[in-house]
């Protein structure tokens, strides 16, 4: 799974946007902490570490421990708004997570063994229908990502759902189809040729 992550964080003792933008000028992020059946938490961050942290390509997947008055808030980041021009982080909303909850997340798809594909080795493409999976997932089991392996597949092979065997803790949000995830595609040169071939034939 994803590694946890840790923000220190100190409380907002006022709301609203000008006291937001004195924040910003110092380089700290508005943010609140919710859910979890408690009052929300009005919290600031260190900017620096949220861009450091949002660089790791793994943000809204990992478990963010929040570190507020001597407390660790576990959470689940679900929100950051960031300027439109200059693309700084403005706020971040944090989902407060108890021990025994379940989380909505997306998951990156990562394609392995894609040497061991006769279809990909034969020039094919590999066409990515979904980047990343929509699963349910227990707060403390969100994998980094889900990796599916290509070996055998030949042109015109489908990947769906039912063929992905998802890590324990887990399991696809969207129950009402059996979805596609990647085809592999004959090259448009591969597709000519074969439809001449075809034609030849039935002349002959």
């Amino acid at each position: 799974m994803s590694d946890t992550l840790t923000l220190p964080a100190e409380t907002r003792e006022q709301a609203g946007k000008g006291a937001s933008r004195a924040l910003r000028r110092e380089g700290r992020v508005p943010a609140v902490v919710y859910g979890g059946k408690e009052d929300p938490v009005a919290i600031h961050i260190e900017e620096k570490l949220l861009i450091k942290q949002l660089g790791t390509g793994h943000f809204f997947n990992s478990i963010v421990e929040v570190e507020v008055g001597g407390k660790k808030l576990r959470t689940l980041p679900k929100d950051v708004a960031f300027h439109p021009v200059t693309d700084r982080p403005l706020h971040v909303d944090f989902l407060r997570l108890s021990a025994d909850s379940t989380v909505n997340v997306a998951v990156p798809v990562l394609f392995i063994n894609e040497e061991a594909s006769p279809g990909l080795k034969r020039g094919a493409v590999l066409n990515i229908v979904r980047h990343e999976l929509e699963l349910i997932c227990e707060s403390d089991k969100i994998p980094e990502d889900i990796q599916i392996d290509v070996t055998g597949l030949d042109i015109g092979a489908s990947i769906h759902i039912s063929h992905v065997v998802l890590p324990a803790g887990s399991k696809s949000a969207i129950t009402d189809r059996d979805f596609t995830i990647a085809t592999i595609v004959a090259p448009s040169g591969l597709r000519s040729e074969e439809g001449d071939n075809a034609k030849s034939e039935a002349e002959a």
